[in-house]
């Protein structure tokens, strides 16, 4: 790159996620499956908006970082039998750091031997969980890397290379994107601990783990030659998400004489358990969210799901504040992905440019 076109901040070379695709689909199989269905259908969503909160959130850190860095988002590789989902690989002139990122609720305690122990109760009292550690996690996924990476190379003295120097270019870090979750882990080995850390600390754990590296500076050019590969290598999976519930499907007789509930009250609304403050209720009285209100409620009818599924009352004021203009500045809202904003997003702007 000549002088004056070195790169001064991140790029995302892949910022989509087959997450919300996986949303849209199972909100779209709603209405044909019956009362059963349709609570596991929820929890599962439920899962999967959290997920995606997450990873937005660490999207967010990311792109205010002002740091020379080039990003992949939802990174599926495969080789033969081995698989790894990767979260997000951050590449540095120095470091390319495997982030697997966990918005857990309750709070988390890792044992001496490694465990992640999930506490449903914050004292600590009520029930718990383990679940799969995402150290382990992030530690497939690097070995996937690097047999990738000496599969790709032709001579002997070249894949030794690989093996000398891949552990300093590559460090996993599990990142905490839940503001509320403690973390106990004091009993927790050192190389744990090392590799735990929260969102808003994830900018400040980059600059110091690069700070500290002794490795030589690459080029933007190479830096985004080492992005490119994994890039490539990178395939899209069309994996199927609906299959789960055919054992709780309904006929079209019974989907077409069901009355869904559309009070739009449900759980998997996370954060409109919150109370809503006096600011909230005025934004309420606008005609604006009386107009974005009634056509979210007019969609859910023609649909037959429920009205949060076209967007909670969160991402309702979201679009107030953020007024997107474009198909583009609307995918930037919380919850609005590829498919919902082709879906509505026309009929969205409409509503808005009337208030622009």
């Amino acid at each position: 790159m000549g002088l004056f076109s070195k790169l001064q901040n991140p790029v995302f070379l892949k910022e989509d996620s087959n997450a919300e695709k996986q949303v849209e689909k199972l909100r779209e199989l709603y209405p044909s499956l019956n009362k059963e269905g349709q609570e596991k259908l929820e929890q599962d969503i439920r899962k999967l908006e959290y997920g995606i909160v997450g990873e937005k959130n660490i999207a967010y850190e990311l792109k205010n970082s002002h740091m020379p860095m080039y990003i992949l988002h939802d990174i599926f590789l495969s080789d033969g039998e081995l698989e790894a989902q990767i979260d997000y690989l951050i590449f540095t002139k120095k470091i390319c750091f495997v982030v697997e990122c966990k918005n857990l609720m309750g709070n988390i305690k890792i044992t001496n031997g490694g465990d992640f122990v999930r506490l449903l109760d914050y004292r600590d009292k009520g029930k718990s969980r383990g679940i799969y550690s995402p150290i382990t996690q992030n530690q497939h996924h690097i070995e996937l890397m690097k047999k990738m990476k000496k599969d790709s190379k032709r001579n002997i003295l070249s894949k030794t290379m690989v093996n000398q120097t891949f552990d300093k270019k590559y460090k996993p870090v599990v990142v905490l994107a839940n503001p509320q979750t403690i973390i106990d882990y004091k009993y927790a080995k050192k190389e744990i601990r090392e590799q735990i850390v929260r969102s808003d600390r994830l900018i400040e754990y980059i600059r110091k783990s690069y700070n500290e590296s002794n490795l030589s500076e690459m080029t933007d050019t190479q830096m985004l030659e080492w992005a490119k590969f994994y890039l490539e290598l990178h395939t899209e999976t069309e994996k199927d998400y609906i299959s789960k519930y055919d054992c709780y499907r309904i006929s079209q007789n019974e989907i077409t004489a069901k009355q869904p509930d559309l009070s739009g009250s449900s759980s998997t609304k996370i954060s409109e358990e919150k109370a809503f403050s006096k600011e909230d209720n005025e934004i309420e009285k606008t005609e604006i969210f009386q107009k974005l209100k009634a056509f979210r409620l007019n969609k859910s009818r023609e649909e037959q799901i429920k009205p949060y599924y076209i967007y909670n009352d969160n991402q309702l004021k979201e679009l107030i504040e953020k007024m997107p203009a474009s198909l583009e500045e609307l995918k930037k809202v919380n919850g609005f992905g590829e498919i919902k904003a082709e879906k509505y997003g026309k009929e969205i702007l409409d509503i808005l440019l009337q208030f622009n």
